[in-house]
C-alpha cells in the first residue's frame, strides 16, 4: 500500500509538471519578430513540417506511466480536453526546430508517408520518441514516448478542428490553456 502511495504522488507531481505539454499546443502565437529574411544577409528558417488550418481545435491528452518491469501496465495518470482558437501550425514550427535543450540535441524528423518521426526530440520530459501522424489540415496526433527512468510514459494528443472561431473566442484566446484545464 505504502508502495502504490508513493507511485500516486509521484505520477501525480509529473502530472502537474506534465500539464504544460497540452499548453504548448493549444497556444495562441506570440508576435513574430521582424522577418530575418527581408534584412540582408539573413536567411528565413525553413520549415518543413505539417500545416493546418487556423480555427477551434479540440485537444485531448492522455498520460499514462508504465508501473511494472514487464512494460505490460500502464497506469492512466493524465486524461485532459481542451479546446482553443489557435493555429496549430505554430505550435508544430516549435515542435520541428533543432535548437538544443540543455544538453540534448533533438534529431531531425523523418518524413514515411504521413507520419513524422523524431528518434530522440528534446521536450520539457527530457529526450523523448515522437511521432506525429497527420490525418489532414484539420486532424493529427503527436505520440511522445519516454522509455528510459524509472516510470516510462508515453503522452499522447489527439487534435482536431471542429469549427471557425468566433469573434467572442478569438478575444478569449489569451486565457491560458492550463487555465482552461483546471475549470
Amino acid at each position: 500500500m505504502i508502495f502504490r502511495d508513493r507511485i500516486a504522488s509521484s505520477l501525480l507531481a509529473l502530472a502537474i509538471v506534465s500539464a504544460p505539454a497540452l499548453a504548448a499546443h493549444a497556444q495562441t502565437p506570440s508576435p513574430q519578430p521582424v522577418n530575418a529574411a527581408a534584412q540582408p544577409g539573413h536567411e528565413a528558417p525553413s520549415f518543413s513540417g505539417p500545416s493546418f488550418r487556423k480555427g477551434l481545435w479540440r485537444f485531448v491528452r492522455t498520460l499514462d506511466v508504465v508501473r511494472d518491469a514487464n512494460k505490460n501496465f500502464k497506469y492512466r495518470v493524465v486524461n485532459a480536453e481542451t479546446t482553443r482558437c489557435v493555429d496549430p501550425t505554430h505550435a508544430m514550427k516549435a515542435t520541428f526546430s533543432t535548437a538544443p535543450v540543455g544538453t540534448c540535441v533533438s534529431d531531425k524528423p523523418e518524413k514515411v508517408g504521413n507520419k513524422y518521426t523524431f528518434g530522440r526530440r528534446c521536450d520539457y520530459m527530457g529526450a523523448v520518441s515522437t511521432v506525429i501522424t497527420v490525418r489532414s489540415d484539420e486532424a493529427y496526433t503527436e505520440l511522445n514516448e519516454v522509455s528510459v527512468g524509472e516510470h516510462p510514459r508515453t503522452d499522447l494528443v489527439v487534435a482536431t478542428r471542429i469549427g471557425d472561431c468566433e469573434d467572442s473566442a478569438a478575444r478569449n484566446s489569451d486565457i491560458s490553456a492550463a487555465a482552461q484545464l483546471r475549470n
